[in-house]
């Protein structure tokens, strides 16, 4: 009974603490400078063990402290197919003539450009959090007596600690927005149902240990607008509600995620879509059009990526939010590695043992920016339209480009684009007369 009541006291304290240090200053939207010192104590942390790192290296190993090239380990030489095999004007075939093939495969296998996109992003010097690296297990004891404490504070303390940050969050997003979904639709509750967002999101940025950097907020999407982000993370949504209510765009789930979004919906124009729907691309178009007639909701929040891509390129936007009309807000979302790895490669971790992940990281570091609005030029198709506002994302956030579209992350390579590069061959073939 004892033990009952003392653990019951400790439980008392320290929801006391949490609730009066973090969850009341977040809601109201200021600092006590706890997360601040935070930052600075691990900032210095992480730059002492770099130091130890090279200091305990006699001989540095050119993979110990690389850096990461941006465009792949491969140094390529993007010439077309006709100029590498310009010599098959001749009738007769040489051995040689199959050079050029070969090496495109053999590039395609050590590091080809899209699946490098769906794996973590590699970092330069060790941040203290895994151990995968041979090279950093015995480097000193200082380190390793460093990397025991960090492991004690990480899994101890603050994943307890954003744990219940995070059940306070999602409870009172449920429970708040329930409640202000029983108001008649007016601007009282559209106005209590934007500050239960903004409470509970900077909440939930409080249980990732967030610092969030935005910048240009001047070009902050307006009602009636469609917001398009580059897509790394599910918190990518509450990394950006954090600043300001969107309408989120998106599958209808089941399980806890479920409730939220049946809770949210009714208190805010949210567009959820069943897994039927969603298939049905011109029942999607005619929603999301009749949404954005309306001047007085929330800008839509769409990722045209359609899956997460590892934070350090953009890949193929899908047309169908360019399709949709009205004017185009970009944000451009880039996380800094070091403190913790934002990507979810959702074919290889459930989002349980994700959400672990990130509680048991450092801290989520990232910066946003707000871009210029854009709209669709006369003669532009969506394609084109979708291939604009995918540069200036890539451009602004410091991202590679890439062409190809982000469900390869699951699906196989379409027939068509084999069968092209077998008629470009096939054409060479006959024109320069090797054939007939």
């Amino acid at each position: 009974e004892d033990m009952g009541s003392a653990a019951a006291w400790v439980g008392a304290v320290w929801l006391a603490l949490v609730l009066a240090l973090i969850v009341v200053p977040s809601a109201l939207g200021v600092s006590l400078g706890i997360s601040e010192a935070y930052m600075w104590v691990l900032v210095k942390t992480l730059e002492w063990a770099t130091i130890r790192i090279e200091k305990g290296v006699k001989k540095p190993q050119p993979q110990m402290l690389k850096t990461p090239a941006a465009n792949g380990i491969i140094e390529r030489d993007e010439t077309p197919m006709e100029k590498e095999i310009a010599r098959l004007h001749r009738a007769d075939f040489e051995f040689s003539d199959i050079f050029y093939f070969c090496r495109k495969g053999l590039e395609a296998i050590v590091e080809d450009e899209v699946t490098q996109r769906f794996s973590s992003e590699e970092l330069v010097s060790w941040n203290l959090l895994t151990r995968t690296n041979v090279n950093f297990h015995y480097i000193s004891l200082r380190l390793t007596v460093v990397w025991v404490i960090g492991v004690i504070v990480r899994y101890c303390f603050l994943l307890p600690l954003r744990f219940t940050l995070a059940a306070i969050g999602i409870t009172s997003m449920i429970v708040g927005t329930t409640m202000v979904g029983q108001l008649p639709n007016s601007s009282v509750k559209n106005y209590l149902s934007e500050m239960v967002h903004l409470t509970c999101s900077r909440i939930l940025v409080r249980a990732l240990s967030g610092t969030i950097h935005y910048h240009n907020k001047e070009n902050k999407p307006q009602k009636g607008g469609i917001c398009v982000a580059n897509h790394t993370s599910p918190i990518d949504a509450i990394i950006l509600t954090n600043d300001g209510c969107y309408a989120m765009v998106g599958q209808v789930h089941g399980g806890l995620m479920g409730v939220i979004q049946r809770a949210t919906v009714k208190a805010c124009p949210h567009v959820w879509f069943e897994r039927s729907e969603i298939k049905d691309r011109h029942l999607v178009t005619k929603r999301l059009r009749e949404h954005v007639a309306d001047k007085t909701k929330l800008p839509i929040l769409i990722f045209p990526e359609g899956t997460c891509i590892n934070n350090t390129s953009v890949m193929m936007f899908k047309k169908g939010s360019f399709e949709i009309g009205g004017t185009i807000y970009p944000v451009a979302i880039k996380y800094d590695p070091q403190f913790g790895d934002a990507f979810w490669n959702s074919s290889k971790y459930n989002i349980v043992s994700y959400l672990l992940r990130i509680m048991t990281s450092w801290a989520i570091v990232c910066n946003v920016w707000y871009m210029p609005p854009m709209v669709r030029k006369e003669g532009e198709d969506a394609v084109q339209f979708a291939n604009r506002v995918k540069s200036a994302i890539a451009h602004q956030g410091g991202l590679t480009e890439l062409p190809w579209d982000g469900g390869l992350k699951r699906a196989k390579v379409k027939d068509t684009f084999k069968e092209e590069q077998q008629k470009n061959y096939s054409k060479m073939l006959v024109r320069n007369g090797s054939i007939g």
